[in-house]
């Protein structure tokens, strides 16, 4: 058995990561939240039933920092050590669409207020809630946040979630922001804060010089799209072959195939995105869920592929919104790629998001960051 900051000082020796103070502290805090949490024995055993009373839950952990600074390694890290059975790691996008659906359910079946049920039936599930990227964009999230995790943290489960925001920025300037700043407070009262602002941007790190816009589509881009992926994910080349696929739900009621998806990166064909009918639905999934979307094969538009261009167009909007990382091989740049013929015009804002979302300036933001 391991606990978070043997396996990060593990990590370091091996040179895998380099050494930063501030990710050494969040593991060691992970650590001891590690050694509290598997302190009680589990529910329904033996000493669990010889308990006079449950200790009071263990703090969570709120970790907030840029982009790259290894929040989500970290988190990770304690997750796969955390020996605790009823646990549950997701995208925190992912997390308020279920809680959104549930609460959909509840008012079928419940005459009165649908959040009371909604928590205990997450809180029956897990003790332990992770969440990756808690950001929050829009008013249906912001209503209820502060009720939702209210309950949470009274029916005992302990939160640690990772941001690129501190508390105070969340929801900025979001509106009706008022209604959620009883959230704010109630991370601030009942979460741990720390922050990691290392000199390193990880993510950006691993990508070195490699150009985020391989042209023109072929041999030499698909070998550099795919050294970038493993670079991105560190995940071994020679298991290249078990780089798993997912089933992504869309709306609750259908999903979209990703052919690989691992560590927030996805990796999809233009075929796929834009041939066949796709539609905002889709790429605001995809866009919620991913920090990193790579996209192999785009052709040269025109009049000819009106449709796939437009499709184009609403997938590009998606991932700029939410700050998505966009990696991709094509047959020609950015401003070349709808060169002529009616729509060129139009498609002009497109190219031109195209080329920001190659800044550094673009890099250094967050998923789901305003700018």
């Amino acid at each position: 058995m391991s606990d978070t900051l043997s396996h990060y000082q593990a990590l370091v020796a091996a040179g895998e990561l380099r050494a930063d103070p501030d990710q050494a502290a969040a593991a060691a805090r992970l650590a001891a939240l590690q050694a509290e949490l598997e302190s009680v024995p589990p529910r329904g055993s033996t000493l669990w039933k010889l308990l006079r009373k449950l200790p009071e839950p263990p703090r969570g952990l709120y970790m907030w920092g840029g982009v790259g600074r290894g929040k989500s390694m970290l988190m990770d890290l304690f997750f796969q050590n955390a020996q605790v059975r009823r646990k549950r790691r997701a995208h925190f996008h992912e997390f308020m669409l279920d809680v959104h659906a549930r609460l959909a359910e509840a008012r079928k079946s419940e005459t009165g207020d649908p959040i009371p049920p909604v928590v205990a039936s997450i809180a029956e599930e897990a003790r332990l809630l992770c969440f990756d990227e808690m950001v929050v964009n829009n008013m249906a999230d912001a209503a209820i946040m502060s009720r939702l995790f209210t309950g949470l943290l009274a029916a005992r489960v302990t939160i640690v979630t990772t941001s690129n925001r501190p508390p105070d920025d969340l929801y900025k300037n979001g509106l009706n922001r008022q209604l959620f700043l009883p959230f704010i407070d109630l991370i601030k009262d009942k979460l741990d804060v720390t922050s990691l602002n290392g000199p390193v941007d990880y993510r950006r790190d691993r990508l070195g010089n490699a150009k985020l816009w391989q042209v023109p589509n072929g041999p030499a881009a698909t070998t550099a799209m795919s050294e970038a992926f493993f670079r991105l994910t560190d995940y071994p080349v020679e298991d290249r072959a078990k780089v798993p696929a997912i089933d992504l739900v869309v709306q609750g009621n259908r999903t979209l195939h990703v052919p690989k998806s691992l560590k927030g990166v996805a990796v999809f064909s233009f075929k796929r995105l834009c041939a066949e009918a796709r539609g905002a639905s889709d790429y605001l999934a995809i866009a919620r869920h991913y920090h990193t979307v790579m996209i192999v094969g785009i052709p040269v538009l025109g009049p000819e592929k009106r449709n796939e261009a437009a499709r184009f167009v609403t997938l590009i909007d998606a991932l700029y919104e939410y700050k998505v990382k966009l990696i991709a091989s094509a047959d020609a740049e950015p401003d070349a790629l709808y060169p002529t013929g009616d729509g060129a015009f139009e498609f002009e804002r497109t190219a031109s998001r195209l080329l920001e979302m190659q800044s550094d300036a673009y890099l250094a933001l967050g998923h789901g960051e305003e700018q």
